[in-house]
């Protein structure tokens, strides 16, 4: 669909070169014009952002079309991350703009979020006129060189007749290889006129790639090898988690699961052992230690201390590319999990499992439920951190969307919610705090019908506070809980178990009570453990956003290890 444009009224921009501006009966639109078009023919319906005069271009035609919304914010950083929150969710294109200089290096934050977690998000920045590119006029930056260790594509536009061919590559470029790319515009350009034409969406029809039956039989040669069997699932096994444990159940093998296919995997399941590593199940990894295979299904994750040292492994992921990333693959197969799992399962049709190191495999799921139990249940005020998850845990619909900021309160969440299918937002490679809040922003506006909540710590709110009131200004109901235990918890627990001198982790809160109702939302606060699932759930109830402050004990994470 291609937005609407009115004609414009007549206007004046002061400070700086004059800005032309395009006859409202010209034949041809005009750069910014062209750009929504593509955009919108791409599917776009949402564009991330804080307005400056390097932009203003943009935001003229971006006033006057019907089709695409400006998601005005608070800071450049918030836009990038949801930007990154709304490709990690739909699994289609997040867009971001930002006015040259200052508001390109906000936005980076956000955008190595989508580069370490490979989703597609385009970035569209203003710059200097084309007649000062070069000079030494304020705000200039090389953007392409401060771009590009981030981005698959990153280029500027130099003539308004290539603004098509440019932006349809940026657009390919960050769906096909799943990254971010950026488009550099010149201020003056935005005004231009361009060609007319733009360039249709190519429809993507994916093939499965054939599988040889000599190469079939080597991977499964692999794997009826094994007696002490173990499945490393990822993100890119989401889609065919029920796949994977049916696998795993013939295999004979345990399933952990790595922080970016949190949700997805049933942990009621026996061989489910839930998460590896900090934030997971603590009995799981000397299972994994112990594996003679490794079935690692979409996924790059592969830290020392964590994963076996000897075992043969294999490797199942839809990129060519990430076949030996991080992970020392013995066999990769290249295909969607969808595909090759069930075929490999078929494979192992007549294969007798180990009985011991099944009984293994259930005990440590058994033993960590039981204890995760507990632990959920732990009394005391303020609350233990585990308590507080499992209170959300239960107050949840199964469809909710939860964000997760990063820190004590990301290991806490991944340790202690058990999903009944809801949908698990992290900033997984990247790690940045002050993710939470924007990304359950984005999702509330991506699926309204949704309830979209955000769990972070006291530190990783502060970096975001201001977009409380992007909330407030587009009318979007979420919930925020408050992990508030008065400082930067995991920098803390780290060094405690190092024996370091603590400095810096403790932290100056506001009244996240007051500074919520200042914003427009309504606030709550814990006052006694008995009220937590009832103050959670009132704050579920309200129609307006909604933030809760739980006094958080602070507790030392069980798996935090000393520093290096």
């Amino acid at each position: 669909m291609e937005p609407r444009f009115s004609t414009p009224a007549p206007s004046e921009v002061t400070g700086g070169a004059p800005i032309p501006l395009a006859s409202p009966a010209a034949a041809s639109p005009t750069v910014a014009e062209a750009i929504l078009d593509q955009l919108a023919e791409w599917g776009v319906r949402r564009i991330y952002g804080v307005v400056g005069d390097a932009i203003l271009g943009l935001m003229d035609a971006l006033a006057r079309q019907d089709c695409i919304q400006f998601v005005a914010v608070k800071h450049e950083a918030a836009a990038a991350l949801m930007a990154s929150a709304e490709a990690k969710l739909t699994g289609g294109l997040g867009v971001c703009v930002a006015t040259m200089g200052p508001g390109l290096v906000n936005l980076l934050n956000g955008l190595a979020d989508a580069a370490l977690d490979r989703v597609s998000v385009l970035a569209i920045t203003g710059q200097s006129p084309t007649d000062q590119i070069g000079t030494d006029v304020k705000q200039f930056v090389d953007q392409q060189r401060l771009v590009d260790p981030l981005a698959v594509y990153t280029a500027m536009l130099a003539s308004p007749r290539a603004v098509v061919d440019v932006l349809a590559t940026a657009l390919q470029e960050a769906r096909t290889r799943r990254g971010v790319a950026h488009l550099t515009v010149p201020r003056d350009l935005f005004f231009a006129q361009a060609p007319a034409m733009g360039r249709p969406r190519p429809e993507l029809v994916r093939g499965t790639p054939v599988v040889s039956r000599d190469g079939l039989e080597r991977v499964l040669a692999v794997l009826r090898a094994a007696r002490r069997p173990m499945v490393v699932a990822g993100i890119g096994a989401r889609g065919a988690a029920d796949a994977v444990v049916r696998l795993a159940e013939r295999w004979g093998a345990g399933v952990v699961v790595s922080l970016g296919a949190k949700g997805a995997f049933p942990e009621t399941s026996p061989v489910v052992l839930g998460g590896i590593g900090t934030g997971g199940n603590p009995y799981a990894g000397s299972l994994l230690a112990q594996a003679d295979v490794v079935l690692v299904v979409g996924d790059t994750w592969w830290p020392e201390g964590y994963v076996p040292v000897a075992a043969r492994v294999v490797q199942v992921d839809v990129e060519a590319a990430n076949v030996g990333r991080r992970i020392p693959a013995e066999i990769g197969l290249v295909g969607d999990a969808r595909a090759v799992v069930p075929a490999l399962r078929d494979g192992l049709a007549e294969h007798a499992p180990d009985p011991v190191w099944v009984a293994q495999v259930r005990e440590a799921g058994e033993r960590w439920r039981r204890q995760n139990a507990r632990e959920g249940e732990t009394p005391g005020f303020p609350l233990h951190p585990a308590r507080v998850v499992r209170a959300v845990e239960t107050v949840l619909p199964p469809d909710a969307i939860v964000a997760v900021d990063t820190g004590d309160v990301t290991v806490w969440t991944n340790r202690s919610f058990r999903p009944r299918g809801q949908t698990f937002l992290f900033s997984g490679e990247w790690r940045t705090m002050g993710f939470a809040l924007p990304a359950a922003l984005a999702a509330k506006l991506c699926q309204p019908a949704r309830t979209a909540v955000a769990l972070v710590g006291d530190g990783g709110l502060a970096m975001a506070m201001a977009e409380l009131l992007t909330a407030t200004r587009h009318g979007l109901k979420v919930t925020v809980v408050v992990f508030n235990n008065g400082a930067l918890q995991m920098e803390r627990d780290k060094m405690v178990v190092s024996g370091l001198q603590e400095l810096g982790v403790d932290v100056t809160n506001p009244d996240f009570v007051r500074l919520a109702e200042a914003c427009g939302w309504r606030g709550f606060r814990v006052e006694r453990e008995e009220d937590l699932e009832p103050v959670l759930r009132q704050a579920l109830a309200e129609p307006a956003p909604a933030l809760v402050d739980v006094p958080t004990a602070s507790v030392v994470y069980p798996e935090t290890k000393p520093v290096d």
